[in-house]
């Protein structure tokens, strides 16, 4: 599986939509159970915060999913 490519057109977004753009979680709701149940590295550090800000050059890990690449709209 190709890891998955979210576009954002602002400055950041938080964790929690990134795994709903990436079509990880199917909603905002599901995002806090998600978190307390798989490992997430921002950066390379644990993250369990659904309101982390990500930019476009984080690098976002999820386990049985792989890194998400997040890259800012032209």
């Amino acid at each position: 599986m190709q890891n998955p490519t979210v576009e954002i057109d602002t400055e950041y977004i938080t964790l929690g939509q990134l795994l709903k753009l990436a079509d990880i979680v199917d909603s905002g709701g599901q995002v806090k159970h998600f978190l307390s149940e798989t490992t997430v590295l921002v950066n390379g550090d644990p993250e369990s915060r659904r309101g982390r800000k990500i930019y476009p050059d984080d690098r976002v890990k999820i386990e049985d999913v792989g890194e998400i690449n997040i890259i800012r709209k032209s």
